[in-house]
Parts: structure tokens; C-alpha cells; sequence
């Protein structure tokens, strides 16, 4: 027998997944959302997903996992080689083009936040959220104060981007999203 395709290999299967998973939950959440809706979106088996992640929520973990891992490593990457205000404007600045971009990464985060109330999805938002805000304490040297703003930006950043208010016409939205670019 004679195969055209190339087989791929269980992490290239993995990742497949995973974008799957990425565009399947940031629509429906994690209630809303089968592994079947998830397999189908990748073109594999329902007891593949199952086979590489184990349950659904096990995906939903590993999606929310990537995601924080994606987000500290744009983080990273805006701020080499800069310290202090510089790494915070930056960062905030890649932040802002991520959230612009793609709306899939900012579906995925809001869906990861709805489902806290679930104790295992919960710790693992807190502990990739924790990842950025070291990250960005360590690079920037900046005070608790300064810190607890710069994430309340990106969080007001996040609110507006969800109501497709990356480029304003409201004069209130462009006032709020002026005074997020402000260091």
C-alpha cells in the first residue's frame, strides 16, 4: 500500500489539538464546548483528543497553559533588552497589538476567566497570571503600585478590545484606551 500523506508525530498531532482546542473553547467555553466539536475542528478522532489530553477539561488546561506560556513569551521578546519604564511601555505596547490581532487569544483568556470557579482551572490561571506579573515585576523593577496598574490597563485593554474598541470612534473609549498607553 502506498500513502501520499506524511504521518505525523504525536506532538505535531498534539499541537493540532491544541489550536483546535484554542479556537473551539474561546467560542464556546469550556461547558459549551465537546471534544467532539474539538476533534472535528482538528480532522482526527474523538479518542485521539482523549488518548493525548485525557478528559476535556485536561485540554482546556493544557489550551489556558499555552496561552499564559504564548503571552510571558511575547512579554519576553518586547522587552529584551530594556529595563524599567521602557520594558513596562513595551510590553504594554505588544500587549495591546496581541489583543488587536487576535481574537481568539482574547476570547481564550475571558473563557479561562469564567471558568475559575472550577478549583483545577482556577489554579492554573492564577499560577500563569502569577508567571506574567513576575515576570514583569523582575523587569521592570517597579513598585507594587505601579505594577497593580500596569495589569489594571491590560485588563481595561481587555474589556474594551471585547467590545471591538481597539480603534475608537467613542471619545469616551479613546479616552480610555489613551490613558492605558499612558507610562
Amino acid at each position: 500500500m502506498v500513502t501520499t500523506g506524511e504521518r505525523k508525530s504525536k506532538e505535531e498531532r498534539r499541537e493540532e489539538i491544541l489550536d483546535a482546542a484554542l479556537a473551539v473553547f474561546a467560542e464556546h467555553g469550556l461547558d459549551g464546548s465537546s471534544t467532539e466539536d474539538v476533534a472535528r475542528r482538528a480532522g482526527i478522532s474523538q479518542p485521539y483528543v482523549f488518548r493525548l489530553f485525557g478528559t476535556k477539561k485536561d485540554l482546556f488546561t493544557a489550551v489556558i497553559n499555552r496561552c499564559f506560556r504564548r503571552t510571558l513569551e511575547r512579554f519576553q521578546h518586547a522587552a529584551e533588552g530594556k529595563r524599567g519604564e521602557d520594558a513596562l511601555h513595551a510590553i504594554g505596547e505588544a500587549y495591546g497589538e496581541l489583543l488587536a490581532s487576535d481574537r481568539i487569544y482574547l476570547r481564550s483568556q475571558m473563557q479561562a476567566y469564567a471558568a475559575c470557579d472550577d478549583p483545577q482551572i482556577c489554579a492554573v490561571v492564577q499560577n500563569g497570571y502569577g508567571d506574567l506579573v513576575t515576570y514583569v515585576e523582575r523587569v521592570s523593577g517597579a513598585d507594587p503600585a505601579t505594577i497593580s496598574a500596569f495589569f489594571a490597563k491590560g485588563m481595561l485593554m481587555n474589556v474594551l478590545s471585547s467590545m471591538h474598541l481597539n480603534e475608537p470612534t467613542e471619545p469616551w473609549a479613546q479616552r480610555l484606551l489613551e490613558g492605558c498607553k499612558d507610562s
